[in-house]
C-alpha cells in the first residue's frame, strides 16, 4: 500500500495544475496600467474613461481582435497613483466579439476612481507583471500597457521593473498625455526636460517594437487609445509599430 501511495504521489506530481490544463489560448495579453494621480483631475479622468470606451467599442479594434489567428485577446485594466495606491479594477476579460469588447468597456467606463495621490508608474508595471504571471490564459504575447501624464514620482524604479519585463519576455508601450497648461507645483513632473514622450522612451517603454503615443490633452485619449489597441493587436514579435 505504502509503494501504491509513492506512486500516485509521483504520477500527480508530473501532471500539469489544473490551472495550466485549464489555461484558455488567446492572441494577446494586455494590462492596461492608468495614471490616477492627484495630476489627473476630475474632469480628465472622465475623459479617459470614456476614451477607453469609444477606443474599445470601436469596430476597427474589434476587426483587428477578429483578424487574430484565435480571434481572441484577454485584458484587464488596473489604476495607480502612489506606491501602496493600486488596484486592478476590471479583472482579466475575454474579447472576442462587438458584445464581449462593450461588456468591457462599459465595466471599465463606470467604476469609479481608485486614488488620488503621487504617481508611482513602477508600482503599476509592478502590478501588470504579477497579472500576467498569474493570468488565466496563456498567449504569445504580452503587453503592458502604460497611460500617464507625468514622470514616476514615487515607488519602485520604473527602469528596474521595465528591464525585469522585458526580460521576461513582456513588450512595455506608452501613451504620453502631455498637461500644455500644469500649475505651478506640477510643472517639473508633467514637463521634464525633452517633454514627456521622450521620458516614457528613455525609463518606461521596452521590448521588440514598443512604441510611445503622445497626446496634447485628455479630450484626444479616445482616438489615441484606438490606434494603440489596433498597433498592438495586430502587431507580431519583431514588427514594426505604427506609432513612435
Amino acid at each position: 500500500m505504502r509503494w501504491l501511495l509513492m506512486v500516485s504521489l509521483l504520477v500527480a506530481s508530473l501532471l500539469p495544475s489544473p490551472r495550466a490544463r485549464a489555461a484558455e489560448p488567446v492572441d494577446l495579453l494586455l494590462t492596461l496600467v492608468t495614471d490616477v494621480s492627484r495630476s489627473v483631475d476630475d474632469a480628465e479622468f472622465a475623459l479617459e474613461k470614456e476614451g477607453y470606451r469609444i477606443a474599445f467599442t470601436s469596430g476597427e479594434v474589434i476587426e483587428a481582435i477578429r483578424s487574430g489567428p484565435l480571434g481572441a485577446i484577454a485584458v484587464t485594466y488596473i489604476e495607480f497613483a502612489s506606491g501602496y495606491e493600486v488596484r486592478t479594477v476590471v479583472d482579466w476579460t475575454v474579447i472576442r466579439d462587438e458584445p464581449s469588447a462593450q461588456a468591457f468597456a462599459q465595466k471599465l467606463r463606470d467604476a469609479p476612481r481608485s486614488f488620488w495621490g503621487r504617481t508611482a508608474i513602477g508600482a503599476g508595471m509592478e502590478h501588470a507583471l504579477k497579472a500576467l504571471e498569474t493570468a488565466p490564459f496563456e498567449a504569445q504575447r504580452r503587453v503592458i500597457d502604460v497611460c500617464g501624464d507625468g514622470t514616476n514620482n514615487n515607488g519602485p524604479d520604473v527602469e528596474l521593473v521595465r528591464d525585469r519585463a522585458v526580460e521576461s519576455g513582456v513588450v512595455v508601450n506608452g501613451l504620453a498625455i502631455v498637461n500644455e497648461n500644469p500649475v505651478s507645483w506640477t510643472f517639473a513632473h508633467v514637463q521634464p526636460p525633452g517633454g514627456l514622450p521622450n521620458w516614457y522612451r528613455e525609463h518606461v517603454i521596452g521590448g521588440p517594437g514598443s512604441f510611445v503615443i503622445e497626446i496634447q490633452d485628455f479630450r484626444s485619449f479616445g482616438a489615441a487609445m484606438t490606434r494603440k489597441l489596433i498597433s498592438e493587436i495586430a502587431m507580431t514579435d519583431g514588427a514594426s509599430p505604427l506609432f513612435r
